[in-house]
């Protein structure tokens, strides 16, 4: 199984390798995600650590059970043959209906098939006010081509 686009990675095929996993990841649909990582890809995000697909499922389903109306946008920042350092940001609500923007950065490695073998996130929640929020559009889908990325809302 191939991912395209694969390494070595090019400004333009690192932009779409990016896009591509911001547009998986707001479906909130963790089987679909997981096929975008080695069957043994080792993640840390945040202070926790999983290794293989089915624990990359799980880790998603739990997230998207309390990060409720995730809406995220991810930048490309930088990369080199096989890996690509990515920043991004995201709002989600929690079950009482306090909403936050996480910020954070990635860093991916990739295989020659182009499936993620490492992701190491760092990430911090901010609360904000719903009058604070800047990402709108259909939730579980992707970002409309015409909706602002985080350099054009000042993130």
């Amino acid at each position: 199984m191939t991912r395209p686009p694969l390494p070595p990675f090019t400004a333009t095929t690192a932009a779409q390798k990016v896009r591509a996993a911001e547009d998986a990841w707001n479906t909130r649909d963790p089987e679909r995600i997981s096929l975008a990582y080695s069957e043994d890809s080792w993640w840390r995000n945040r202070s926790t650590f999983v290794q293989g697909r089915a624990a990359i499922v799980d880790l998603l389903t739990q997230k998207w059970e309390r990060e409720l109306d995730y809406r995220l946008i991810k930048e490309l920042w930088a990369f080199t043959g096989d890996v690509i350092a990515v920043r991004f940001a995201y709002e989600y609500r929690d079950a009482d209906g306090r909403w936050f923007r996480a910020h954070g950065n990635e860093n991916w490695r990739f295989d020659e098939d182009g499936l993620m073998t490492h992701r190491h996130a760092s990430i911090n929640d901010v609360a904000i006010e719903d009058s604070e929020r800047l990402f709108f559009w259909d939730a579980a889908g992707p970002r409309p081509a015409d909706h602002p990325g985080l350099s054009d809302l000042g993130l």
